[in-house]
C-alpha cells in the first residue's frame, strides 16, 4: 500500500495560500515552502509547514540555477511528490524544477500558455478563440503593419506580469514606437494589443484530470487595469446564475482549458465582452487562485474555498484517491476594495448584516458584501462605493496595486 502521506513542495513570493498549506497539511502530508528572504516575518501558516527555505534576492528575480541546487539538496534525504506554484509568478520556477526533477505535472511548454500573454493569444487564436488583434514586438514591419490596419487605442502589455501592472494605453503610432523605442532590448518581453471597450470577466474554477469542476463566473465593476491606471475604487460581483454572459463566459473557458491542455488545479480566467460586437473575447489565463480577495467573494458566494479544494485535488492525485467537490451553495457576492489614507481604516460603521468579510491589508479598504439576492449585492456595492470615495479612498503610486494580486 502506498505511504498515506506525501511530500509537496511549494512555491511562492507572494505572501498568500495559507488555506492552501493548511489543507494540504491536514490531509496527512509533509509540506514544504519556499518564499522569498523578505517575506520571512509575514504571519506564514508555520504550524501547517514542516519546514521554510528562503530564497536571496528581490522577491521577483530569484536565481533558478540556485533554487534548483537547493531543491536537489532538499531532495538527498526527501522523496519530493508534487512541486506547487501559489502566485503568477512561481509557475516557471515551478515548471523549470518539474523539468529538471522530473517531478510530474504541469511542465515548461503548457505553463507558458499560463503565464505568456503572447503564448496565450497565440495559441487561443490558433484554437479558434476570439482575441482582441494583437503584435508581438519583435519585428519592426509587423508592428508598422498592426498599426495601419487595426484601430486605435491599443495597450501595450508585458508578457508576464501579474495584475494590470505595467500595461500603457497608447492612442497613435507615433506614440506607440515612441513607447517602443523606450523599451529598448526589453520590447522582446511585450506585446501590442487594441484596446477594446467592453465589460470584463472573470471565471474561477477547479480542474481535475482534464475536467472541470467547479466555475464561477463575476464581474468586474471597475477593472483592475482603471484601478492600476489611477487608483480608484475596486469591484467585483458574481453573474446571476443561467444568465446568457454566464452561460457564454463557461463555453469560452472551457474552450480554453481545452486548447491549452489545462489538467487539474485552480484558474483564473478574464474575458471581455466587447461592447462594439457583443462577442466575447479572450484576455488572459493563469494556473492559480485569483487574486485581490477574489477567494473571498467567491467562497462567499458558493461556500466553495478554491485554495483548500485545489489543495485536496492536488493531495487526491499525489496519492491516486477519489476527490469530491463539496456541495456548491448558490448565493451571491460581491467585492469592494480601495487603497486607503488610512493604514488602519475603521469600517465599522459599514454594518449591514451582508458584510461577512474585512480586507486586512494595511492601506487598504476592503468589504465582501453576501446575499441571496444579486440586486441587493449590487446596492450594497454601489452605496459603499460612494461612501469609500468619499471618506477613505487614496490613490498611490503603481507598486501598490500589486498588493491587489
Amino acid at each position: 500500500m502506498e505511504h498515506a502521506g506525501k511530500t509537496f513542495l511549494c512555491i511562492s513570493n507572494f505572501f498568500k495560500g495559507n488555506a492552501f498549506l493548511t489543507s494540504l497539511k491536514k490531509q496527512g502530508n509533509r509540506v514544504f515552502l519556499v518564499t522569498s528572504e523578505n517575506l520571512r516575518d509575514k504571519p506564514w501558516a508555520f504550524e501547517s509547514i514542516d519546514e521554510v527555505f528562503y530564497m536571496p534576492g528581490q522577491d521577483l528575480d530569484w536565481d533558478l540555477q540556485v533554487l534548483l541546487q537547493g531543491v536537489g539538496g532538499l531532495m538527498k534525504d526527501n522523496k519530493i511528490d508534487s512541486i506547487i506554484s501559489l502566485d503568477d509568478y512561481d509557475v516557471e520556477k515551478a515548471t523549470f524544477l518539474r523539468e529538471n526533477l522530473r517531478i510530474p505535472g504541469m511542465g515548461q511548454t503548457t505553463g507558458r500558455y499560463f503565464r505568456d500573454k503572447l503564448a496565450m493569444r497565440i495559441k487561443a487564436q490558433d484554437s479558434g478563440i476570439k482575441v482582441p488583434a494583437f503584435s508581438p514586438l519583435f519585428n519592426n514591419e509587423d508592428i508598422n503593419q498592426f498599426a495601419d490596419h487595426i484601430p486605435a487605442p491599443w495597450v501595450l502589455k508585458p508578457r508576464s506580469e501579474a495584475s494590470a501592472h505595467g500595461i500603457i494605453k497608447v492612442y497613435n503610432k507615433e506614440e506607440l514606437w515612441k513607447h517602443i523605442n523606450e523599451l529598448g532590448d526589453n520590447r522582446l518581453y511585450y506585446l501590442v494589443e487594441q484596446f477594446k471597450p467592453g465589460d470584463v470577466y472573470h471565471a474561477d474554477g477547479l480542474l481535475l484530470q482534464g475536467k472541470s469542476l467547479f466555475l464561477t463566473v463575476s464581474k468586474y465593476l471597475t477593472t483592475p487595469m482603471e484601478i492600476s491606471q489611477g487608483g480608484g475604487i475596486f469591484r467585483s460581483a458574481n453573474l446571476p446564475y443561467g444568465s446568457a454572459d454566464d452561460k457564454a463566459i463557461k463555453k469560452a473557458n472551457l474552450a480554453i482549458m481545452k486548447a491549452f491542455g489545462m489538467q487539474s488545479g485552480a484558474t483564473h480566467t478574464e474575458f471581455i465582452k466587447c461592447h462594439e460586437d457583443g462577442e466575447i473575447y479572450f484576455l488572459e489565463t493563469s494556473s492559480r487562485v485569483g487574486g485581490a480577495h477574489l477567494a473571498e467573494m467567491v467562497e462567499a458566494a458558493t461556500d466553495i474555498n478554491l485554495w483548500a479544494e485545489w489543495a485536496k485535488i492536488e493531495d487526491s492525485l499525489a496519492k491516486e484517491t477519489a476527490y469530491e467537490l463539496p456541495k456548491v451553495a448558490k448565493n451571491y457576492a460581491g467585492i469592494i476594495l480601495t487603497l486607503s489614507k488610512y493604514e488602519y481604516p475603521d469600517l465599522s460603521s459599514f454594518d449591514d448584516p451582508e458584510v461577512c468579510f474585512r480586507v486586512p491589508l494595511e492601506y487598504h479598504a476592503g468589504l465582501i458584501v453576501k446575499s441571496k439576492k444579486q440586486e441587493r449585492v449590487m446596492e450594497l456595492l454601489d452605496h459603499y462605493a460612494a461612501r469609500f470615495a468619499s471618506e477613505l479612498s487614496t490613490s498611490a503610486a503603481a507598486p501598490e496595486v500589486k498588493k491587489f494580486h
